[in-house]
């Protein structure tokens, strides 16, 4: 901090530290009075710089690498942009420090798992994730409509070079659709307890149709959670396709899993809502290839 003090001080600014953890931010109470403080202390023109706390780690708090905290900390404020600055000039075809042959890609239009493959055969020499953290900091920011630009940070001036346009690194280009703030914070900054299976109905139901998550749809449950926990919903391939918060426990679900709405009161006793997981509780997240 006192390193980051003087290089800002130079241009006459003042930095905070701000330590968070996760959560900070899966608390809806607790991630609103994050923001207010950083758009505080950016209306006082101070700078706020954001780091893990390190000093209350353990596993189940823990935001992982940086790059996932840029991410975060980019949704949170409704960026307009994420900058990540790391040591080599962007994502390559290859690893350019082991293949002369790699070519810089400029731009990605379209975050899909051979963009994923790319990246994940190159190493970071400074950080602890490599380039993969990067690409999937890329897609929780470019999901919610944000760009974000990977660009060597010891080039000269580099900062000044972006924000006047010029092409340096490699662009990702956003959604063109943003999803609602609330919708975000379900997507990105809610840690799931549990993974509920969905069958192909229900998938063409909530991806293409828009509608919420029903008994009748549900396949399986794993993990124990209770009414209102974030829960990741999966088709039958395991592959995500989103995060909701759900009107009943796990256990419930696994009583009324496979059953229309009408008969949820019949098996539980009870029925509060004809819907497991809301649509306005539903946040997708799964790419254009699943």
């Amino acid at each position: 901090m006192l390193e980051y003090e003087k290089a800002f001080g130079r241009h006459g600014l003042k930095v905070a530290q701000i330590l968070l953890t996760s959560e900070d931010l899966s608390s809806r109470k607790r991630y609103l009075n994050a923001r207010n403080t950083l758009n505080t202390l950016l209306s006082w023109q101070v700078i706020p710089i954001v780091n893990e706390n390190d000093t209350v780690w353990v596993e189940e708090i823990k935001l992982g690498d940086n790059d996932n905290l840029a991410a975060m900390i980019t949704l949170l404020m409704d960026a307009d942009l994420l900058i990540n600055l790391t040591d080599i000039d962007g994502l390559f075809t290859r690893d350019p420090r082991v293949h002369p042959d790699a070519e810089l890609i400029a731009e990605v239009t379209q975050l899909n798992k051979s963009i994923e493959m790319l990246a994940g055969h190159i190493p970071g020499a400074l950080g602890t994730g490599g380039m993969i953290s990067k690409i999937k900091a890329a897609r929780k920011v470019t999901s919610a409509g944000v760009p974000m630009v990977i660009a060597k940070g010891d080039k000269p001036h580099i900062l000044l070079k972006l924000f006047a346009g010029q092409p340096h690194g490699t662009l990702f280009l956003p959604n063109k659709q943003k999803p609602a703030r609330r919708k975000c914070w379900i997507a990105y900054s809610l840690k799931p307890k549990g993974i509920i299976k969905i069958d192909d109905g229900a998938v063409k139901a909530i991806l293409k149709n828009g509608k919420s998550l029903l008994p009748i749809g549900i396949v399986d449950v794993n993990n124990e959670f209770g009414v209102g926990a974030p829960v990741e919903f999966q088709n039958l391939r395991g592959e995500s396709l989103g995060v909701g918060l759900v009107n009943y426990s796990a256990a419930e679900i696994e009583k009324i899993k496979g059953l229309k709405s009408n008969r949820i009161k019949q098996v539980l006793g009870h029925k509060s809502y004809d819907e497991v997981i809301h649509r306005d509780n539903l946040a997708i997240t799964a790419g254009d290839e699943v």
